[in-house]
């Protein structure tokens, strides 16, 4: 069965050892970028390879032109794949300790924006895996490369000349994934402004898992969007959040709600914010 949104430990426990399941730790700290490195070295979920969101997961990052975490090249990003063992046949798991907020859900969008639906997020995440009881393993772990071609689905991704050009659009379904104090330019822990982008809506990420880190029943993800687009549907929406990583957990729930595919503005505001004629708001709109 191809899982494309999020998966149970139980499912995943019932999977192991599967030559086509691919299992990616993802886990990452903003504030320690080698702690998550640290920590899958010390424990992870058997078989599990290990990606690092700036190294794997992003490009570098152009000074005053991109967000703080641009998308990795095509090119090296399939290479990357192929190294881990990922072809048109494998199941690909992602997790981190996040809730899938990080580097997880990023991972996930990449893999259905090159074109690999068989791709899901670990519900409850690391977490849930030990609490669960399931088995760990110590060390750095290889699989066998595999060769990965990408098909592209580019309307999934926007560009900064995109949203400028439709600013004015009372049709532009803008969606602000970040924390209420971000979005109303309260507070700034990261990027050198605060605010918004105008016309953008809040729907801070976090609103669609549970204390336990794991995601609401799809009903209530459904209300939950429902209200946010209207009349509109899933594939005129727009997220973004700072720099185009925890806007994927909403873009993932969106789709695990059964409402379609979302587009990531994956410059986000840290790239917003580079320009100074970009226009920015304050408040609740």
């Amino acid at each position: 069965m191809i899982r494309s949104t999020i998966i149970t430990v139980s499912e995943l426990i019932s999977e192991l050892g599967d030559p086509d399941l691919v299992i990616v730790d993802c886990r990452f700290s903003l504030e320690d970028t080698e702690q998550g490195r640290r920590n899958y070295l010390n424990s992870h979920i058997p078989g599990a390879v290990y990606a690092h969101l700036d190294e794997d997961l992003s490009s570098p990052v152009i000074t005053g032109k991109s967000g703080r975490h641009p998308l990795p090249s095509l090119e090296i990003f399939t290479e990357t794949l192929s190294d881990w063992g990922i072809s048109s046949s494998v199941q690909v798991v992602a997790y981190d300790d996040a809730g899938g907020a990080l580097a997880a859900s990023r991972l996930w969008w990449l893999l259905q924006w090159v074109g690999h639906y068989a791709v899901a997020v670990l519900d409850g995440g690391w977490q849930e895996w030990l609490n669960s009881g399931g088995s760990v393993r110590t060390g750095l772990e290889e699989r066998p490369s595999r060769l990965f071609i990408p098909r592209t689905r580019r309307r999934r991704l926007v560009e900064t000349d995109e949203i400028v050009a439709k600013l004015d659009d009372p049709d532009l379904l803008l969606i602000d994934s970040r924390a209420k104090e971000r979005f109303t330019g309260e507070e700034e822990p990261i990027d050198p402004v605060a605010g918004h982008i105008p016309g953008a809506q809040l729907s801070p990420h976090l609103e669609v898992i549970n204390a336990e880190g794991k995601f609401h029943a799809k009903d209530e993800l459904r209300q939950h969007f429902r209200a946010l687009f209207g009349e509109r549907s899933a594939r005129d929406a727009i997220f973004y959040c700072g720099s185009g990583v925890t806007a994927a957990q909403n873009i993932l729930a969106t789709a695990h709600a059964g409402l379609g595919d979302a587009r990531l503005y994956a410059g986000s505001w840290s790239e917003w914010v580079t320009d100074p004629n970009h226009p920015v708001a304050t408040g609740l709109e």
